[in-house]
């Protein structure tokens, strides 16, 4: 498979604050018209987050979801699997997650957490690991896309400088270390070990049907807007009409006074 190699801006090259958000507000305009077309079109959508720890994964999500319905895009985190899970087969407790007709689901993090974490933290064996990178593009071939659904897997890579820097804020701000995972360190001092990973992860999964798209993600919000237009070409869409929208009158039937009604409720203080 021939691979694209596109331009690269230098992460030093700031982005101002009002030019993001200016971008960003045009792109999410174009989330909401794909959500009205998945809608219609009953089409079912898998994205999936993975990346160096300290990439910005995090953040991208939040910037595709937050002006859409949670109803539409689903994300998906899970937490470390049960003693139960642990006895199921890998993949069962992801595909329970998996869209329904109209939905697009979000994998902050997935079943290619074999491939990284459990494999260099030493949670899962060896076999289990060449099984998975030999199962995998068989499963996302046969039981994915095969089935008609859209299938979109972004890696974010961040430099040793920048993770590095990242990891010091989370450290030092009480509002960010709440982030630091109990992996996030182990993961900065085993950084090349997590670069064979990724390396023998591509070989094995990046495929002409569910191939990695790959963001350079040093500069945080270049990384969004990239990654939202690139999703937003992926899946080809139109804008769906809608019905023009006429707020009713309130109806006076039955009208009294409902705020004398509320004088001896609990209301919360106004401090502010």
């Amino acid at each position: 498979m021939k691979k694209q190699k596109n331009s690269i801006v230098p992460a030093e090259t700031k982005m101002g604050r009002k030019e993001y958000e200016r971008e960003l507000l045009k792109l999410q305009v174009g989330l909401c018209e794909l959500q009205e077309w998945v809608k219609q079109k009953g089409l079912r959508v898998i994205v999936v987050f993975e990346g160096r720890d300290g990439a910005g994964k995090g953040g991208t999500i939040k910037a595709i979801t937050e002006r859409v319905s949670p109803r539409v895009f689903r994300v998906v985190a899970l937490p470390a699997p049960s003693d139960r899970e642990k006895t199921q087969v890998y993949m069962q407790r992801y595909v329970a997650h998996f869209p329904a007709a109209g939905e697009i689901v979000i994998f902050d993090r997935s079943w290619y957490n074999r491939a990284g974490v459990e494999y260099v933290m030493g949670f899962c064996s060896k076999e289990e690991h060449r099984r998975f990178l030999e199962l995998c593009p068989v499963f996302e071939s046969n039981y994915v896309t095969a089935d008609g659904i859209i299938l979109a897997k972004y890696w974010l890579e961040v430099s040793q400088e920048e993770q590095g820097r990242r990891f010091e804020a989370r450290i030092e701000d009480p509002l960010r270390q709440w982030k630091l995972s109990p992996v996030d360190l182990p993961s900065r001092s085993r950084w090349y070990d997590y670069s064979r990973a990724r390396d023998m992860m591509m070989a094995a999964t990046d495929t002409d049907a569910a191939p990695w798209h790959i963001v350079r993600a040093d500069n945080k919000k270049r990384a969004r807007l990239n990654c939202i237009s690139h999703l937003l070409s992926l899946i080809p869409y139109k804008k769906v009409h809608k019905e023009t929208v006429k707020l009713p009158k309130v109806s006076r039937q039955g009208a009294y006074d409902d705020q004398a009604t509320m004088e001896d409720r609990r209301f919360v203080p106004e401090k502010f």
